[in-house]
């Protein structure tokens, strides 16, 4: 079953899927394991083509009576057990395929996978068996897209890595707001290239998935108040008709500039707020909307200026 040990079964099945010319995924698909639980397995004893069950199965007994009973998290010495380095690596696979760095990738899993109180970066070192430089590079990754944030500990000596309550909210947060840039970035490139040309067509599709992703993405608990004003201030550059800065539309609506900034930001976080228009920043503090690129097609828009002329 997943997450049980391998069997002698199931190592026999390997070794004949292995023989059959299959690769990893595949045989993880029919054994029910991930695709990094076959490649360990199969890295561990050997390779592909020196892979023996027996030989397998008799490591892996070797290496469980050597550990023994396993706690759950570390053990005596305050080193990661077998069993989690083994979850570490596996998940870490996992992110990695999805994108993050590998190393990078191990050491979110490992903060990810640690107490309340996080983890020093010499901590890390000895749990991950790497060099300072790796941690570090990766801590730095993981800051930049706020997945990770620091504190000092209890002493005020050395600071701690820790992966707070929000940042699946702020990882979802930045990812709906990069696919509405990324649909808007498309339309600038369609009136670069041309509509009929094939670049233009590749990113009018590239704009049409991007925007599909940003609505599906946007956060539907935004309070009302905040949409409210949100729909305030894009009516309020409609009925301008040119670009305004926060202040002057905080004189035009009697609001404070601090509203006008929370609507503002509201739109950027949450695109489909504006929909079908979307959000512009002309230059430094100044702001206009516009036709959301993803709203028509390259077809559409110059059947539409056809009309126009």
């Amino acid at each position: 079953m997943p997450g049980a040990r391998l069997t002698h079964e199931d190592r026999g099945r390997i070794a004949a899927w292995l023989a059959d010319g299959l690769g990893y995924a595949e045989i993880g698909r029919r054994l029910g394991r991930p695709t990094s639980t076959i490649s360990r397995e199969v890295a561990r004893n050997g390779a592909p083509g020196a892979y023996r069950p027996d030989q397998a199965q008799r490591a892996a007994g070797h290496r469980a009576r050597r550990r023994g009973p396993r706690p759950t998290e570390a053990a005596a010495d305050g080193q990661p057990t077998e069993a989690v380095r083994g979850f570490v690596d596996e998940f870490a696979t996992l992110l990695a395929a999805a994108g993050l760095p590998r190393m990078t990738a191990r050491v979110f899993v490992c903060l990810l996978t640690t107490d309340a109180g996080g983890l020093t970066a010499a901590e890390l070192v000895r749990r991950l068996r790497v060099s300072p430089a790796s941690v570090s590079k990766s801590i730095g990754y993981l800051e930049a897209m706020e997945l990770v944030t620091r504190r000092m500990d209890a002493g005020g000596r050395r600071q701690r890595y820790l992966i707070d309550d929000d940042v699946w909210m702020r990882a979802w947060r930045a990812d709906t707001g990069a696919h509405g840039e990324i649909a808007v970035a498309a339309q600038r490139g369609i009136e670069i290239f041309g509509a009929g040309s094939t670049a233009g067509a590749r990113l009018d599709r590239m704009g049409h998935f991007f925007g599909r992703l940003s609505r599906q993405m946007s956060d539907s608990t935004l309070a009302e108040p905040a949409v409210d004003d949100a729909l305030t201030v894009l009516a309020a550059l409609v009925h301008a008709g040119r670009p305004l800065a926060p202040g002057a539309l905080a004189d035009a609506l009697g609001w404070t500039r601090d509203r006008v900034a929370a609507a503002l930001d509201a739109i950027r976080l949450h695109p489909a707020i504006a929909d079908p228009l979307v959000l512009r920043a002309i230059e430094p503090e100044t702001y206009t909307v516009a036709i959301r690129p993803d709203r028509l097609g390259g077809a559409q828009r110059q059947a539409l200026e056809a009309i126009a002329r």
